[in-house]
C-alpha cells in the first residue's frame, strides 16, 4: 500500500494506492505454502508420532532369591541322605575278603541257647559260637588288658557282640588303635589271646575274620557288618562278667540264666 503526496510536498492520507503486493497474500496463512498439510513445511509429510518409551517394572528379587536358596538347600539335603546311606550301608558277609562264614559252613555250630557249666573244648580257636557258660562277659565297650574266659564270651557273642583279640606281642600303637574302635561302644569287647595264629582275629556270632593289622580296613567293615546285627538274642550285654580270667566263673545252683 503507498500513500500519494499533495501538491506542496505533503502525503494525501486520503488516497491510498494499492499494488506490488507480497507473493502470498491473500492466501490462508499468509506464508508461502500455507494451506498445505504439515503444517507449511515444505516437501516434507507428517510427523511420525513418537513412540512411548516403555519401561518395565523391577522384579522383586528377595522372592526369587529365597527360593532358589531353599531349593539349593533341599537338593543339598537329598543329596547328601543318598551319600549318607551309602556310606553307613553295613557291608554283606560275602563283601569281606577273607571272612570264614560258619554260620554257612556249620549251621549246628550256631545253634544258641546250649548253656553248660564248667571248661568247654572249642574246636574254632578263638571260639564263634557253640555251647557257653549261662553268664556272658560284659560287653558294653569293655577293654581288657588280660584274656578272658572264652565261655562268657561266647555268650557275648551270641548277644551280638563283636569280641576283637589279638597277639599279646602286637605292639602298643596297634593295641591303641584297636581299643579305639572299642572303648564306650556297646557290643564291644577287646582282649589278649595267647596263641593266636594271625595278629588280629575278630569274631562275631558264627563270623570270623583274620588280619595282620589294626589299620587294615576290613576291620570297621566287620564292626559295621555284625556288631549287634549278629545277634541270636535280643538282651543287653550289660551286668556281665567284668573279670579276666579263662576259668569260667558259674552261677550259684538255681539261679536264673542268662
Amino acid at each position: 500500500m503507498s500513500i500519494s503526496s499533495t501538491g506542496d510536498g505533503q502525503r494525501d492520507p486520503s488516497v491510498v494506492r494499492t499494488g506490488g503486493a507480497k507473493a502470498g497474500a491473500g492466501r490462508p496463512g499468509g506464508k508461502a505454502g500455507a494451506g498445505r498439510p504439515g503444517g507449511g513445511r515444505s516437501g516434507r509429510g507428517p510427523k511420525k508420532p513418537i513412540k512411548p518409551v516403555k519401561i518395565g517394572s523391577d522384579r522383586n528379587w528377595g522372592p526369587i532369591a529365597l527360593f532358589s536358596a531353599v531349593g539349593l538347600l533341599a537338593a543339598g539335603i537329598v543329596g547328601f541322605g543318598v551319600f549318607a546311606a551309602v556310606r553307613d550301608k553295613a557291608p554283606e558277609a560275602a563283601d569281606i575278603k577273607g571272612l570264614s562264614n560258619y554260620r554257612e559252613s556249620q549251621p549246628k555250630l550256631v545253634q544258641s541257647g546250649d548253656h553248660r557249666i564248667g571248661p568247654i573244648k572249642y574246636d574254632i580257636i578263638p571260639p564263634v559260637a557253640g555251647p557257653h557258660n549261662a553268664r556272658w562277659q560284659n560287653c558294653v565297650g569293655e577293654v581288657f588288658d588280660a584274656p578272658i574266659s572264652n565261655e562268657h564270651v561266647v555268650h557275648s557273642l551270641e548277644h551280638g557282640a563283636v569280641w576283637i583279640t589279638y597277639r599279646p606281642n602286637l605292639p602298643r600303637d596297634q593295641v591303641d588303635q584297636l581299643a579305639g574302635k572299642v572303648r564306650n561302644r556297646d557290643r564291644m569287647i577287646l582282649s589278649p589271646y595267647p596263641n593266636l595264629d594271625a595278629p588280629i582275629s575278630l569274631q562275631a556270632w558264627g563270623y570270623q575274620l583274620k588280619v595282620d593289622s589294626a589299620g587294615d580296613g576290613r576291620i570297621n567293615d566287620f564292626i559295621k557288618a555284625f556288631r549287634k546285627t549278629a545277634a541270636v538274642e535280643n538282651v543287653p550285654c550289660s551286668e556281665g562278667v567284668t573279670t579276666t580270667g579263662t576259668v569260667p566263673v558259674d552261677l550259684p545252683a538255681g539261679a536264673p540264666a542268662g
